[in-house]
């Protein structure tokens, strides 16, 4: 699927698609001979595990540290550093999870508290 197609699924900008291509973050399957970027549901996949991190914070170089461990997984499944890596990974994220929630919490005290001014 063209790049627009990719836009409207992940509801991420045409700049970070192709900043995600620059950076290697993402790169596209294939390109038509013109040059225009085209995605599988595999890419489009991967582009929406980085677009749940970023309401966690990940950093560009967290998620490219992620996607490799991802990677590696995907060619070794049985190894036991990766799988310790990506526990500490999913540990991590949990605790951004947790300090998200609990930020969410004191913006609703806010308006409640903006409700009775």
């Amino acid at each position: 699927m063209r790049i627009g197609e990719v836009t409207e699924r992940t509801e991420l900008s045409f700049r970070t698609l192709r900043h995600y291509d620059e950076i290697g973050l993402v790169t596209p399957s294939a390109r038509t001979d013109g040059g225009f970027r085209l995605y599988t549901e595999s890419d489009v996949s991967r582009i929406l595990l980085i677009r749940r991190m970023k309401p966690l914070g990940y950093s560009l170089d967290e998620m490219r540290e992620l996607l490799d461990v991802v990677d590696a997984l995907a060619a070794r499944p049985g190894d036991d550093e990766l799988r310790t890596r990506l526990e500490t990974i999913r540990t991590e994220a949990a605790e951004r999870r947790a300090k998200l929630t609990r930020q969410v919490a004191m913006a609703d005290e806010f308006l409640e508290q903006l409700t009775g001014i």
